[in-house]
């Protein structure tokens, strides 16, 4: 009986102490914070940041880039557009621009090529390539603790060949007269080159309907914060008009169109679309097989083609431009520099590649693993010096209520460019002789000005001849 007392009363005690310790209290976790919603005045004055994951680090990770977006904000970053984070189609991946990785018999070869983001085999699901779920998810933690909002590149035009919509819904997928699925067309129906791919039909409104809600899933879900929408302007535009409203429905969101067409910055689609003219006349200067006249014919058609509260994006280089036409000394030469700060002067909003800000002077490969460099050289400080005057200097907004833009002339107009920015009394002005030869010229501004990437005052008198060195620019702050 002693025994059986002993024994009731140890369990008892055993079974107490393990009611204790699960009626211990946790310490809570401290509150998160929480990022401002999406608004027209972080537009006026943001920086984006393009973000290729695979070749950002030696890892090629979500956690690589995750700790660096701190340092993202020193350059004025408010924007990080993620390329592609999806799944990649195996079936037809692409090795080459024209071969596909399966037709390299050595299989240690062929594990080298990865495919193109573009190539998308579930728009839900997460690149093991770049992490898990989870890896992503504190990306987009880590962005909006640092006050940064974060979009995702979309792919709306086409799936890779291993979608499993190929095999559930077909019928989502343009047909040729056999009732074979194709690639991607042009209007004449040649292949555009694209074979990696298999085209979309929105004449199918499931089509519509399920490329709506997968959009949706990581705005709901995963509190990204918009979209980039690859080759927007293939995509009918009565899909935007039916997609758009029912994204911006379920938050306030940041949307960019891989496109220029005016029609789709309308009626609250798109916020911003490309500026790929802007871009082909910064090129074609720099070459000098175009002038500063051609610049002012840029700036003439911006204002006949675009609404007063239209964005562009303006660039020096983006993961098409690196990789198959040239880097930024290839293309620009000695002129970078010149034309990075005529990005962030002129209206619009000025974007940043991954590897720019390290001086980055190769060509990423596309479709297989490489590595941008990290090391800060002499573009990093260039890029903090310029985000920082974008940031916070009013004559320098590029949004829907944009600072005006204003032609000075100059004495040797096909070289010389020089214009003023203004917003509610205050001005920034960029001067800049965008040509490989010394010149002199007069222009027409008097004043004591600040010299903002210098240090200093800066001082023209009427008539004065001011001396340039080949692509030498000044940004003046009054």
């Amino acid at each position: 009986m002693k025994n059986l007392t002993l024994f009731i009363l140890t369990t008892f005690l055993f079974f107490s102490c393990k009611t204790e310790k699960k009626e211990t209290k946790k310490t809570p976790k401290p509150e998160e914070k929480e990022i401002a919603t999406i608004s027209n005045d972080m537009m006026e004055n943001a920086v984006i940041y393009e973000a290729n994951i695979r070749q950002y680090s030696k890892e090629g990770s979500f956690d690589a880039f995750t700790k660096d977006i701190p340092q993202l904000k020193q350059l004025g970053v408010k924007v990080i557009w993620l390329m592609p984070i999806f799944p990649i189609s195996e079936t037809k991946r692409k090795a080459t621009g024209s071969e596909f990785a399966s037709e390299i018999e050595d299989p240690e070869e062929r594990k080298k090529y990865l495919g193109s983001y573009y190539a998308v085999s579930d728009f839900t699901k997460i690149n093991p390539e770049f992490g898990t779920i989870e890896d992503f998810r504190e990306l987009v933690k880590t962005a909006h603790d640092n006050d940064i909002y974060v979009i995702l590149d979309w792919v709306p035009n086409h799936t890779g060949w291993d979608h499993t919509w190929l095999k559930t819904n077909p019928e989502f997928y343009t047909k040729n007269d056999k009732g074979e699925i194709t690639d991607p067309l042009n209007e004449d129906g040649i292949p555009v080159g694209w074979a990696d791919v298999a085209d979309l039909n929105y004449d199918n409104k499931e089509l519509r309907k399920a490329m709506v809600k997968d959009m949706k899933y990581w705005l709901t879900e995963e509190d990204v914060d918009g979209f980039r929408c690859d080759v927007a302007g293939s995509v009918p535009t009565d899909f935007w008009e039916e997609a758009v409203p029912q994204l911006r429905a379920t938050k306030d969101i940041f949307m960019l169109a891989e496109a220029w067409e005016p029609e789709l910055l309308k009626n609250g689609l798109f916020d911003m679309a490309y500026g790929w003219d802007t871009h082909h006349r910064m090129n074609h200067i720099a070459q000098g097989k175009e002038t500063v006249a051609d610049w002012d014919k840029r700036m003439q058609q911006i204002d006949s083609l675009y609404e007063n509260d239209d964005i562009l994006m303006n660039f020096v280089t983006n993961h098409d431009e690196n990789s198959w036409n040239g880097t930024i000394e290839e293309r620009m030469g000695k002129g970078g520099e010149a034309f990075t700060a005529l990005i962030y002067t002129a209206p619009g909003m000025p974007l940043i590649y991954s590897g720019q800000e390290y001086d980055m002077k190769h060509r990423l490969k596309f479709f297989e693993k490489d590595e941008i460099p990290k090391t800060k050289g002499t573009t990093w400080p260039v890029l903090e010096k310029l985000g920082a005057l974008k940031n916070t200097h009013i004559a320098l907004h590029g949004g829907k209520n944009a600072a005006s833009y204003t032609k000075i002339s100059t004495s040797v107009a096909d070289n010389v460019l020089a214009f003023k920015r203004e917003k509610d009394g205050k001005s920034v002005y960029y001067i800049g002789n965008l040509s490989k030869d010394a010149i002199s010229t007069k222009i027409d501004l008097v004043g004591n000005f600040s010299n903002y990437m210098e240090g200093g005052t800066v001082t023209f008198t009427k008539e004065q001849e001011i001396a340039l060195q080949p692509w030498q620019y000044f940004i003046l702050v009054n």
